[in-house]
């Protein structure tokens, strides 16, 4: 069993969280509210009433906790896109547009405090870390599943767009940490519609 699936699992229903389940739930919160360079493994196990060796039991070192709370991050993101998407219907425009409000909504939520693979990429620069891999993967999904949609656009350069789309994305969340929900971020949805206006003008221009 992984890190992930056991830190996921309950020794029963309706009994006790286990101890796995409790040092990653503690984590996860600890990670995203307070940044993962600020969180030590001391106030992890404290704050999940656990021992050291209950966290290690589970993990095998904090990098690897650290990359199982983006991985459950990653997943529950990617389920919630698929809804988005599936709801929005058949036409490629509807779904960007979805997309898009989809982020701004979160962005505008109060308990906002980034996007937890984002704020990681800049507090793990190193190139192979366990955390920054998972990250890169999560990012590299969005862009393509972004890009699949504007090559169902009669668009010339539905990369391009999609690139453009995905500035609009992590520029609204990284925005939020400087000027908060009302500043730049609330102009997504509006950037969204521009840049789709311009690639199929530009097309139709040909």
């Amino acid at each position: 069993m992984t890190a992930i699936k056991a830190a996921l699992c309950c020794d029963g229903e309706g009994q006790k969280k286990t101890a796995a389940t409790r040092v990653f739930e503690a984590a996860r919160d600890l990670f995203y509210h307070r940044g993962i360079r600020a969180v030590g493994v001391d106030e992890i196990v404290c704050k999940a009433g656990v021992t050291k060796p209950s966290l290690y039991r589970a993990f095998a070192s904090k990098d690897e906790l650290i990359a199982a709370c983006l991985e459950q991050t990653a997943r529950e993101s990617g389920a919630a896109l698929d809804q988005v998407v599936e709801k929005a219907g058949g036409e490629p425009r509807d779904q960007i547009r979805a997309i898009i409000r989809h982020f701004a909504i979160k962005v505008a939520s109060p308990d906002f405090r980034g996007c937890a693979l984002s704020n990681t990429a800049v507090e793990i620069p190193e190139p192979g870390h366990p955390g920054r891999t998972v990250l890169e993967s999560c990012k590299a999904d969005l862009r393509a599943r972004i890009v699949t949609i504007t090559r169902q656009l009669d668009v010339g350069r539905p990369e391009e767009l999609a690139d453009g789309l995905m500035l609009v994305i992590e520029g609204g969340m990284a925005a939020h940490h400087i000027f908060g929900s009302q500043g730049p971020c609330t102009a997504m949805m509006a950037t969204c519609d521009a840049l789709m206006d311009a690639h199929l003008a530009d097309k139709a221009a040909v």
